[in-house]
């Protein structure tokens, strides 16, 4: 066994060279001792490594999944070239939003993520009110992305059970009522809150599992439906250049709203922030985790949707299915058990992706309770000792999360609502410490972190809030011009009471007692070398 020994580096800095566990230690002791300086207690179990963030990043996404259950979005945007080129767009616009968020994380790394930043950046005559804007649009975000994912697994695992017909053209859960979608939803709901409530130490390799098992399934359906192709295939030309909107909105504008698909797909991108003070290196690993997952996310999701565009069937068919992936596969392989087979990888990863989505959520909504901003803050910010997780808030999360599903009750279209209205809070909470860095602050702090892009980082924040000023009205728009109780779209209703509850609490409570994060490692004052040589140590 090789022994260790300190070793200060040209500038001065604490370098260990020994084993693995000893590195390991020193890791996470640099990592707690840089929490304390922003302000708070190590909580919480260091237990993932550099590759346990990626794997978790790449869940979270679970872009394979993502595209497949907001199929009909770019669809009846515009169709292939709506797909395949929107794919590739908002990926690049969502590098940018990852690439802003990176530099500002690798400054301040806690699970209070995108909140926290914007009270840290924000001047002192605004930082309490910037901070509840964006806590709160980053709760809900993560909440009825949660909510999202877990329904929109629901719907999709109907849509896969109707590859199997009862009679010719009539699925066997056509005659399904609201009552069994919606309990179907609370069992889902359910396990993917249990899995990770009472197997936290488990989960790194369940996200390990999950890549694996990604990349085995997208060349599962890649190479099935491209070798069977029973309705024949669609030319090159055709998948990368046929644009035919059936929305009835104009051309432009229906291929921005066939957008939400892949704004969906990568709408967790910042969600991994909440995972800081698990992670062991945070102000080195969560940046390079973000920016390198969303690359292998483009890819991923290529490999995805360009087979599909080589097998679609009949559009206008298709446009009028809630779920038309299922019946593209059972097209092209001529088997409603081929297609059903060919299924469950993205039927499994959807359960992996809840799981993600509920881990994080509950540290975001633990974190936003740790500093008093949700009503019973004191029972929500309660870590379970035994579990090693905040149990109680994700406890929060899902009685939320169950209690909103009653809307699809009164609509079937309540899953546009929430993943319109999940990507709109996310976005906008992505943009608040993002625009406060470079408007207020012109990227000041920046400089003193591990991932500072220059003028690229200040293109990139450019990028993102210009995304944001055109997410929030573009998600709020139904998906077809002629509206009716099905094609609505009802994010920005769900938007609105969202942006009540937190008014209305802010002026019972909030704007008398709530004073935001720790100060004492936030002061103005502070010395940036301090803040800069504790996450430095590790680089």
């Amino acid at each position: 066994m090789s022994s260790s020994r300190p070793k200060d580096d040209p500038l001065g800095n604490s370098i260990l060279i020994g084993t693995a566990d000893e590195r390991g230690k020193l890791d996470k002791s640099t990592a707690d001792q840089t929490l304390e300086t922003l302000g708070y207690t190590p909580e919480l179990s260091r237990n993932r490594s550099t590759w346990h963030v990626v794997f978790m990043c790449f869940i979270l996404s679970s872009v394979p999944y993502g595209l497949s259950t907001t199929f009909s979005y770019p669809l009846a945007g515009g169709g292939p070239a709506n797909i395949v080129w929107g794919w590739v767009a908002v990926s690049l616009i969502i590098l940018c939003v990852a690439v802003s968020l990176a530099e500002i994380t690798s400054v301040y790394p806690t699970a209070g993520g995108v909140y926290y930043q914007t009270f840290v950046l924000s001047p002192v005559w605004c930082r309490r009110i910037t901070s509840w804007i964006c806590g709160w649009a980053y709760v809900a975000g993560n909440v009825m992305i949660t909510l999202a994912v877990n329904f929109g697994t629901t719907l999709f695992f109907v849509g896969c059970l109707n590859v199997f017909e009862k009679s010719p053209g009539v699925g066997i859960t056509d005659d399904f009522g609201a009552w069994q979608t919606y309990l179907i939803f609370v069992a889902i709901t359910l396990l993917c809150h249990a899995i990770p409530a009472f197997g936290n130490k488990y989960l790194p390799w369940l996200e390990s599992f999950a890549i694996f098992w990604t990349f085995a399934g997208l060349i599962a359906i890649a190479v099935c439906i491209l070798v069977l192709a029973k309705e024949g295939r669609r030319s090159a030309h055709w998948v990368f250049t046929h644009f035919e909107p059936q929305s009835g909105w104009p051309a432009g504008w229906s291929f921005c709203i066939g957008l939400l698909q892949a704004a969906y797909a990568t709408s967790a991108t910042g969600m991994i922030i909440s995972m800081c003070e698990e992670v062991r290196e945070p102000a080195l690993q969560v940046p390079k985790a973000m920016v390198g997952t969303i690359v292998i996310n483009l890819f991923a999701g290529l490999a995805l949707l360009i087979p599909i565009c080589f097998v679609l069937p009949d559009l206008t068919k298709l446009v009028t299915l809630a779920q038309p992936v299922p019946e593209t596969l059972k097209s092209a392989t001529g088997s409603s058990v081929g297609a059903f087979c060919l299924l469950i990888p993205l039927l499994v990863l959807g359960i992996i992706c809840g799981v993600g989505c509920v881990t994080a959520t509950s540290r975001c909504t633990w974190a936003f309770a740790r500093d008093g901003a949700i009503p019973g803050s004191k029972w929500w910010r309660i870590v379970n000792q035994r579990l090693d997780i905040p149990l109680n808030a994700m406890a929060l999360g899902m009685v939320v999360e169950i209690l909103l599903g009653l809307i699809y009750f009164g609509s079937s279209a309540a899953f546009n609502a929430f993943s319109g209205v999940g990507v709109i809070l996310l976005t906008l909470s992505y943009a608040c410490p993002v625009a406060v860095s470079l408007i207020l602050r012109r990227r000041a702090d920046i400089k003193h972190g591990n991932f500072n892009m220059g003028a690229l980082g200040t293109f990139c924040n450019v990028v993102a809030i210009s995304w944001t000023l055109l997410a929030i009205p573009l998600f709020s728009m139904p998906s077809f011009k002629e509206v009716t109780v099905e094609t609505m779209n009802y994010a920005s209703v769900v938007f609105v009471g969202y942006v009540a509850i937190a008014a209305v609490w802010y002026w019972v409570w909030g704007h008398k007692n709530y004073v935001g994060p720790p100060t004492e490692g936030v002061d103005p004052d502070i010395d940036p070398s301090i803040t800069h040589n504790i996450v430095s140590k590790s680089d």
